[in-house]
């Protein structure tokens, strides 16, 4: 199973994808709870990209 992806069957119709989607879920959830990274204030991160955004958005009126 990728650690990256859920698993290709987004829409889980049988008991054993259910169980499945939910591991790779709970595994991820686990993997963000573990991560010794500080945390990004929302804020911060809302601010970064709306100026990411907008870079892009001038470089492409320059064209």
């Amino acid at each position: 199973m990728d650690p990256h992806h859920p698993p290709s069957d987004s829409s889980p119709d049988t008991e054993a994808q259910a169980a499945s989607h939910d591991r790779w879920f709970r595994a991820k959830v686990q993997a963000s709870l573990d991560d010794p990274r500080p945390n990004i204030p929302h804020g911060q991160v809302m601010a970064e990209m709306q100026a990411l955004i907008e870079s892009k958005r001038l470089g492409r009126d320059a064209d």
